[in-house]
């Protein structure tokens, strides 16, 4: 049975490459998993057994929500003359490709099918669709002998994520995803070459190499996993890491957080305990589908509502608040409005906030920012191999991602609500939060500490 249904997750992955060839993406969503054919007494046949034992480990129900979309209904849709991109079970829909629009009408009145939203058109031909170059290397790093972590000391210095360290917490045992937009010469990074990575995918094209695109995932993924002494150590240079590509930087649409579901699933399928993604959605090149102020309640934008399943599944989403602080918008970016993950904003290395973090609340109020980390003169590996500095919320979630991942292995009896909930009490604003800084600067090693004399 498994062999089947990892067979049908390739052939659906497969499809979604020819879909790259039509013009028109829309989500179907499904009003039920009517004719389903699994039993949640038997999830064995369609969740994997590290998935199963993460929700076991922490008392979590396997429910309708894990059960596969039904085979039936992909069935009926692709009976009409569209191809399956990919599918959504959590949120139960499909997303679909083609190049008539009049095949969606007939889809919209199927009787299982509860709504449709186009959400992608082609760009213009003449319009890039995958990365061709890559920059050039240079992998001369320069040596900072006082410190192991090099220059990057004081962004994990602040919440105490070295102490972790000392303590043999770095991440050993942990495996982490990063969703992002690429991973840009990240496989030729000399100084990257000992980062754990068990695999890639590519959830916008995969017929693209992960490590040509964008550099954002590979600095992004410099701040968790470096683990080059007087170089640059990371925030969980022992963990191992999943590099999984949903953000399409050739345009901007809604389809992106349909990959990015994807991603996610895919994530919890492979046993991922913690994720971090520095992406935010607001605004679209159809400006019709734009975000409102009014539509941050972690329930408007598809990808809020997967991201406050994921501790319903056993895992931690770390993410970035965004970067629009300076702008007109200014408030965070969806998924950092969904309930049960820690959006993080930024400051610099004097702990002042830097200008550009988003801020909150959410439209139903919650504390947003939950945290704050460096974001402002980062360090990270740039493409060249070489130490780079970088500024963004993009930068402050991996690296306390990092450091929640090492609190998580040293605090391993804890379920994924808790460690949110272990780190915003750990943050120095927790007794006054704002929808600036939310619960402020979180001490890693006052919450393991808490966390050791809780079990006393």
């Amino acid at each position: 049975m498994k062999k089947q249904i990892f067979l049908l997750a390739f052939a659906l992955f497969a499809a979604g490459a020819f879909a790259q060839q039509d013009t028109l993406k829309y989500r179907i969503s499904l009003k039920d998993k009517a004719t389903t054919t699994y039993s949640l007494d038997r999830p064995e046949a369609f969740l994997s057994e590290k998935a199963i034992a993460r929700r076991q480990k922490q008392n979590l129900p396997i429910d309708s929500t894990d059960l596969p979309v039904c085979r039936k209904y992909i069935n009926e849709i692709c009976q009409q003359g569209v191809n399956i991109v990919m599918t959504g079970k959590w949120e139960n829909f499909v997303t679909v490709s083609c190049n008539d629009s009049t095949l969606i009408d007939r889809i919209a009145a199927l009787p299982f099918v509860s709504t449709t939203e186009k959400v992608w058109i082609a760009p213009h031909p003449d319009k890039p669709s995958m990365a061709t170059d890559r920059d050039s290397l240079i992998n001369r790093p320069t040596l900072h002998p006082d410190s192991i972590y090099g220059l990057a000391m004081n962004q994990i210095q602040l919440s105490n994520g070295d102490k972790l360290h000392d303590a043999g917490f770095k991440g050993e045992g942990m495996t982490i995803a990063v969703i992002d937009a690429g991973f840009h010469n990240a496989d030729k990074i000399t100084a990257m070459q000992n980062i754990h990575v068990l695999g890639t995918r590519d959830f916008v094209n995969p017929q693209a190499d992960i490590f040509a695109e964008s550099s954002h995932g590979m600095m992004v993924l410099s701040c968790i996993g470096m683990n080059q002494p007087e170089i640059m150590v990371g925030t969980a240079p022992a963990a191992s890491f999943w590099l999984l590509r949903s953000e399409d930087e050739y345009s901007e649409h809604l389809v992106e957080q349909d990959y990015w579901v994807a991603a996610v699933e895919f994530a919890d399928s492979v046993g991922v305990d913690v994720l971090n993604t520095s992406l935010g959605y607001y605004t679209f090149d159809d400006k019709t589908k734009d975000y409102k102020y009014r539509d941050l309640d972690g329930r408007q934008a598809l990808m809020s509502r997967q991201a406050s399943r994921v501790a319903d599944k056993g895992m931690v989403l770390v993410c970035s608040a965004g970067n629009s602080g300076m702008g007109s918008w200014k408030k965070i970016t969806p998924p950092g409005d969904a309930e049960h993950v820690i959006t993080v904003g930024a400051i610099d290395k004097k702990m002042l906030l830097a200008p550009f973090s988003s801020i909150g609340n959410t439209a139903d109020n919650r504390i947003k920012p939950d945290v704050v980390a460096v974001g402002l003169g980062a360090d990270v590996i740039g493409t060249s191999g070489n130490q780079w500095k970088a500024n963004g919320t993009s930068f402050s979630s991996p690296i306390m991602c990092g450091m929640v991942t090492c609190l998580w292995q040293a605090c391993p009896n804890l379920t994924a609500k808790e460690v949110i909930q272990v780190v915003r009490q750990a943050g120095n604003r927790f007794d006054f939060p704002d929808n600036i800084y939310g619960y402020g600067l979180p001490d890693m090693w006052k919450a393991y500490r808490s966390y050791l004399a809780g079990k006393n």
